[in-house]
């Protein structure tokens, strides 16, 4: 089996409804642009997600599944998937389908035009599609963020991101990681840019955060990461 030019990997949790419209929405994005694979992480699901995407791997050759034997949270799925995907660059996409994958290719032609130090291409919800409520929160916890981190990133909450594997695999991991990854990224040399993308209102399933649970988490999170980041020392290495 040829190696793919890239993985995209999706961590999901009871989201048995969202799982065959965004598997086709893959595949219909990238079937014929590049060799690619999909690479589903169920974070032990309750309903019959897994089910469902076992159901989906004949008709989708391109689909692996994964299974977290328990629940371990959606920065451990990402990681899970990530480690396990044969693609030297990774797209990351929720489960949730509020993301596009018609956005992935977009997020390719910027790496084309990008830098070689560009190592992650992050979305940019610019028309969110969400409550008022959780728009209010992410906008407060954005401006927070950029105070504290200084990491130049208007939108870190978004799915749908592009980055190197090995850049990923290097950096240091934690529960929630996956909402920091342009601070960590640029604490690691490289560079990150914003991609604005497609946002799309939920239509199957329930949010599994709260704003409550993402500010208490986030709080802590944040001071752990500008820790590493105060904490941080790089240099460059030469062989003789």
């Amino acid at each position: 089996m040829n190696q793919p030019a890239l993985s995209v990997v999706v961590p999901v949790f009871n989201e048995r409804d969202n799982v065959a419209p965004l598997v086709a929405e893959i595949a219909a994005a990238l079937r014929g642009r590049m060799d690619f694979e999909v690479v589903y992480v169920d974070d032990d699901s309750k309903d019959d997600t897994l089910q469902v995407l076992r159901s989906l791997k004949a008709a989708h050759p391109e689909l692996r599944v994964l299974h977290h034997v328990r629940q371990c949270g959606q920065s451990t799925a990402v990681r899970t998937g990530v480690k396990a995907a044969r693609a030297p660059w990774i797209a990351t996409l929720d489960g949730d389908g509020q993301n596009d994958p018609a956005d992935i290719p977009m997020l390719l032609s910027a790496r084309a035009a990008a830098a070689p130090e560009v190592k992650l291409f992050a979305g940019w919800r610019v028309d969110r599609q969400d409550s008022g409520s959780k728009r209010w929160a992410s906008r407060w916890a954005n401006r927070i963020r950029a105070r504290m981190l200084r990491d130049d990133t208007p939108d870190t909450g978004c799915g749908i991101k592009l980055f190197e594997r090995a850049a990923f695999l290097d950096l240091p991991y934690f529960d929630h990681m996956h909402r920091y990854l342009p601070a960590l990224m640029q604490r690691a040399g490289w560079t990150t840019t914003s991609v604005p993308v497609n946002h799309r209102q939920r239509t199957a399933g329930v949010s599994k955060y709260t704003n409550l649970g993402r500010a208490l988490v986030g709080i802590r999170d944040l001071r752990g990461v500008a820790w590493l980041i105060a904490r941080s020392r790089r240099t460059a290495v030469e062989e003789l």
